[in-house]
């Protein structure tokens, strides 16, 4: 928060706040960095599928919010320095919004400060830093800076990773959610652990050998092997119930998207299931669950509902979140919902994206991925610029005969199922048999010659076994 006159320039005022038009404010931590070129963001993965992902999605960014930062940056400053100030301004802004989630918590102002000494004990320079008196910084924040800051700023000082960590703590209901934040918390303890932060690292427990450092990591260590052990277990069995699935010939589509984009909202949506309780706040789900629907063929899918994406996850909060994420890796369809009226929903996309493909999934299983665009009810006249999206909105309803539709031609596609009608007898097994093993759709019954013509939505492997227990 500012603290008297002047106040301190931001990186709102591009003017104001670079020394030279030649550089440019990284928007992933406030800190100066060369140029980077248009089309190729900072960070970018080395996959060559996510490389072209950011590119495209990047540069559609860069055309949505041109005219915005043409307004910012005048003179010879360079439309990189825009586009990077438009990424900063959206980056705080998902700050703010991750500490609105928190009860109790709130924002008394934000600002965009750039620094020239980001590896520094202060990160700020003196100048800034006397105009400061609390922060919450948008990066993992090491333990020395920490302390250092909050040492001048007499404070506590929040990182990005604890703030999302603290969410994740107070939203997770299962077993596995919390065993799942135990673990991502394990790092950060380890962090505490260390001589310069406790003061005394160098003493010895009598007797044992080991100072107060070694036995504090001992334990963390031994900790953690126990709770990756419960994780495994939990696992192997999430891996039964899915086996399970696939030998029922359940189809299952995966729902995935930035957090807070209405995934579950649209779940509600497809399967009328007022069961599914859709909250309005990031990181409402950190399960994968399962939700039953039927397309308009009458076919049975499964529906799950995944953990929302968010930008600039720390490594350890992904990794211990991964192997809820299998089940995505195991579902016949992706669908990516995104929010088209946040500012930023392009960025929003190449980070699932950037996601998705740091999971390795199949490449078939990303080339197939449906795009719904969600809660388009607030943008009048909305009409996709991507020719395969869908626009929907999960909350009125709008768009859901067409998405249904889409979502039948997609898993049909990708289960190798097919439409079929088949000639049965009235008076065997044949029908019965279809039903409890097929989709059937209609049945044109034929008195005269005791025969019926059914129409059927039938796997390869199921029409295998029908011709064999019922040869023509």
């Amino acid at each position: 928060t500012p603290q008297g006159s002047p106040r301190t320039p931001t990186a709102r005022d591009p003017s104001a706040a670079l020394g030279s038009p030649r550089r440019v404010c990284d928007p992933w931590g406030s800190t100066w960095t060369p140029k980077v070129r248009f089309g190729t963001p900072p960070g970018q993965p080395s996959d060559p599928h996510s490389r072209e992902a950011w590119q495209e999605t990047w540069a559609r960014a860069g055309q949505a919010g041109l005219d915005g930062a043409r307004d910012r940056a005048h003179g010879d400053v360079s439309l990189t320095l825009a586009l990077c100030l438009l990424k900063a301004e959206w980056q705080v802004a998902e700050a703010e919004a991750l500490v609105h989630t928190l009860d109790g918590w709130s924002v008394v102002e934000r600002m965009v400060v750039p620094t020239k000494t980001p590896d520094g004990k202060l990160i700020f320079g003196k100048g800034t830093l006397e105009h400061l008196t609390g922060g919450s910084l948008l990066p993992s924040l090491p333990e020395r800076n920490r302390k250092e800051l909050e040492g001048s700023w007499g404070v506590p000082v929040f990182d990005r990773f604890t703030v999302v960590l603290h969410i994740f703590r107070c939203n997770a209901r299962t077993k596995e959610a919390r065993l799942q934040v135990a673990l991502a918390e394990l790092p950060l303890l380890s962090s505490t652990a260390r001589p310069d932060a406790q003061g005394r690292g160098s003493r010895y427990i009598m007797g044992s050998g080991e100072s107060f450092v070694q036995v504090q990591q001992r334990l963390l260590k031994e900790k953690e092997m126990k709770i990756r052990k419960a994780l495994e277990r939990l696992r192997q069995k999430r891996q039964l119930l899915g086996r399970q699935r696939r030998r029922q010939e359940f189809p299952v589509i995966a729902v995935v998207g930035y957090t807070n984009c209405g995934k579950t909202t649209l779940i509600k949506a497809l399967t009328g299931d007022d069961a599914v309780q859709p909250r309005d706040r990031l990181f409402a789900t950190l399960d994968v669950t399962a939700h039953a629907g039927w397309l308009p063929s009458r076919m049975a899918v499964i529906y799950m509902d995944t953990i929302g994406f968010l930008s600039q996850l720390p490594h350890s909060l992904i990794e211990s979140f991964s192997a809820t994420l299998e089940d995505v890796a195991h579902s016949d369809l992706i669908i990516h919902v995104r929010d088209v009226t946040h500012p930023e929903t392009e960025l929003q996309k190449a980070s699932v994206l950037s996601s998705l493909h740091g999971l390795r999934l199949p490449t078939p299983l990303l080339d197939s991925m449906l795009e719904v665009h969600n809660k388009t009810d607030l943008v009048p006249g909305y009409s996709p610029a991507e020719p395969q999206a869908v626009a929907v909105s999960a909350l009125r309803g709008l768009g859901l005969p067409e998405l249904k539709a889409r979502l039948e031609d997609a898993v049909l596609r990708a289960t190798g199922r097919q439409v079929l009608t088949l000639r049965v007898r009235l008076a065997g097994a044949q029908l019965s048999w279809l039903h409890q093993e097929a989709t059937v759709q209609a049945v044109d019954v034929i008195p005269e010659a005791g025969v019926a013509d059914v129409t059927v939505v039938i796997s390869k492997s199921a029409y295998g076994k029908f011709r064999k227990l019922f040869p023509a």
